[in-house]
């Protein structure tokens, strides 16, 4: 550690101050560790026009938000979004491990106002002036590594983008690519890569639409799809207006998906790993944002992936994906649902299609259509929930016979093409694709429809989405009613 530039930024007090008017701002630490940094940054023109900081705790801390307020004054924004704890360190002439803490502090401070500037609505870089530039989902995992690695060689200019979007002490946030410590991740990984890196905070709409439209489908009986919704209404979006404030031609995500145009515009088109094939969380996508994406990883398979991060040296070559929604995180559904949305265990009644009373529950939120173990009632045959009655508490259970459908009645459907070209649906998340037929229907937003099935189908599930197909092409979105 280099003691003269530690002296030297615990004298310098020309940035240190209260927070600046009208500033974005970022602070790190507290009281679990002692130690405190706070950074305001103002921006003009795609630079930063004035900072501020202040810091307390150690003296570490106290340098290395000093050190981190000088090498952000004056820097163009993209430059100021590569630094990080090691640009930092090196600034203080190198810290030990006791420092260590005290740089990723202030690095974290950093972040944190770059992201309030992000989300401010501020127009923060001018159009690149000979490379392309492009937005990078970046959520600290291996295929949106590999994603930005692939755009790189391409010759692209990659700036990482990580959404924040849950935070919440019991899940487990190493579980989750939303986490305030999956950011922290997720930028360490863009800044090994050389690539400037910004979180945007959409947590308030989140909770808003995508949780509470969680706990809400449950409390009513449906089986709701968050994925779709958060896809389709809070995520892609959202990251694309980011990449219009910073000049960038494409967003860049590393779900495994492809993009094909019928010669009417983009649609979302099947996978080449069928495994991995991610078009039916991405249906809820309208076409104009459809034609501002890419994805990279559309050819490729999930071995082939790992082995180009593998290959790269990459970190997060053998992580391991989780399977969680990512606001559950190893916290089980009941769980969540009973803190969240106050739905605890609550005594019904299960009863065949006659109303017969067949056994006892503890409540019709537990259940889901199609759902075959925990029923707890004995029976000559396999039972199945044919279906859930939020008003009555009761679960409705009966044979696979009983459970098929062969039509199938949805609301808040989005035909991006005529229903005539429709001639598959797949009704749930991997589930394979049935024949269908939406006849005489045109193109557009539709409040209700049916869809007649060429065969049947077991456990259609109120709240889940219908992924309308031409073939591989997705032509339309709705939700089963």
């Amino acid at each position: 550690m280099d003691t003269n530039a530690i002296e030297h930024y615990l004298s310098d007090g020309s940035r240190r101050g209260a927070p600046l008017a009208n500033g974005n701002d970022g602070a790190a630490g507290g009281a679990p560790c002692g130690d405190l940094v706070r950074v305001s940054l103002a921006a003009d023109a795609g630079r930063i026009a004035a900072v501020s900081f202040d810091a307390e705790g150690c003296a570490t801390a106290r340098a290395a938000a000093a050190a981190a307020a000088e090498l952000l004054d004056g820097a163009a924004i993209l430059d100021a979004a590569l630094i990080g704890p090691e640009r930092i360190a090196e600034e203080l002439g190198g810290v030990g491990s006791e420092g260590r803490h005290a740089v990723e502090l202030a690095a974290d401070a950093l972040g944190r106002a770059l992201s309030v500037l992000a989300g401010s609505g501020e127009r923060i870089a001018g159009a690149p002036s000979s490379r392309e530039r492009v937005l990078v989902a970046m959520s600290g995992g291996v295929d949106s590594a590999v994603a930005a690695l692939l755009e790189r060689r391409r010759g692209a200019e990659v700036i990482g983008v990580t959404l924040k979007l849950w935070s919440d002490r019991r899940t487990d946030a190493a579980k989750s690519c939303c986490s305030p410590l999956a950011v922290l991740g997720a930028r360490d990984l863009a800044h090994s890569l050389g690539i400037p890196h910004l979180t945007l905070d959409l947590e308030q709409a989140f909770r808003a639409q995508v949780v509470a439209g969680f706990v809400d489908g449950y409390r009513a009986g449906r089986t709701p799809n968050p994925c779709v919704i958060c896809n389709g209404e809070v995520r892609i979006d959202a990251m694309l207006a980011l990449g219009e404030r910073l000049g960038t031609s494409a967003l860049v995500t590393g779900h495994y998906a492809r993009l094909a145009d019928d010669g009417e515009g983009a649609l979302l088109a099947a996978a080449a790993d069928a495994a991995k094939d991610q078009t039916y969380m991405l249906s809820g996508l309208a076409s104009e944002s459809l034609a501002r994406l890419r994805f990279p990883l559309a050819e490729l398979t999930k071995a082939e992936v790992r082995a180009i991060a593998a290959e790269a040296g990459l970190s997060v070559a053998t992580k391991r994906e989780s399977q969680d929604l990512c606001f559950l995180a190893g916290e089980g559904k009941r769980s969540f649902l009973e803190r969240h949305g106050h739905l605890g265990d609550r005594r019904g009644a299960i009863v065949d299609r006659r109303g017969r009373r067949l056994g006892e529950h503890s409540g019709h939120h537990q259940f889901t259509v199609g759902q075959r173990r925990g029923l707890g009632v004995a029976a000559a045959e396999p039972l199945y929930v044919l279906g859930t009655d939020a008003a009555s508490n009761e679960v409705v259970v009966g044979s696979r016979e009983e459970l098929a459908r062969r039509r199938v009645r949805v609301r808040a459907a989005t035909l991006h093409r005529p229903g005539g070209r429709v001639d598959r649906v797949r009704l749930r998340y991997h589930a394979a694709p049935l024949r269908c037929e939406v006849e005489g229907v045109p193109a557009g937003d539709h409040d209700e429809l049916e869809l007649e099935l060429a065969e049947p189908a077991y456990g259609v599930a109120p709240g889940q989405t219908a992924c309308l197909l031409d073939g591989e092409l997705v032509v339309g979105r709705a939700t089963i009613a």
